[in-house]
């Protein structure tokens, strides 16, 4: 699945920004990232099936759960985190609660979202 993916992602790679409907890809082009798309389609499908998921389900509810985070009056242009639209920073949009949005370095400060400083390493070269 990866390597499809690494095939798909290749065709973009020096593209720039992409118009809806690719019209700057030459009929060659579309064909062949129709390909890709679909050795990835059949990959995730095959493997969904390996796994015993139901896709379609698992999309539906995948679906709901993002209108939830992110609800398209608010959010709609946007790319702030789900919090960013939730009343309650602390409660997600599916009722779970925790400390969602913050990292707290090792006493229990709030650092803003950065992850702690670590020590630095000791050199293992000895002299």
């Amino acid at each position: 699945l990866v390597g499809e993916v690494g095939e798909l992602a290749e065709i973009f790679q020096w593209k720039g920004e992409v118009d809806p409907g690719v019209p700057m890809f030459k009929e060659k082009e579309k064909i062949h990232l129709g390909e890709e798309l679909s050795d990835v389609l059949l990959y995730l499908i095959r493997l969904a099936d390996r796994c015993h998921i139901d896709l379609s389900s698992s999309v539906l509810r995948k679906l709901e759960k993002n209108a939830r985070k992110y609800p398209a009056d608010r959010a709609r242009g946007r790319s702030d985190k789900y919090t960013a639209y939730s009343d309650d920073k602390k409660t997600m949009m599916d009722g779970t609660s925790g400390d969602y949005g913050t990292k707290k370095d090792s006493e229990g400060v709030d650092n803003g979202g950065k992850s702690a400083e670590q020590p630095a390493k000791a050199s293992s070269n000895s002299g």
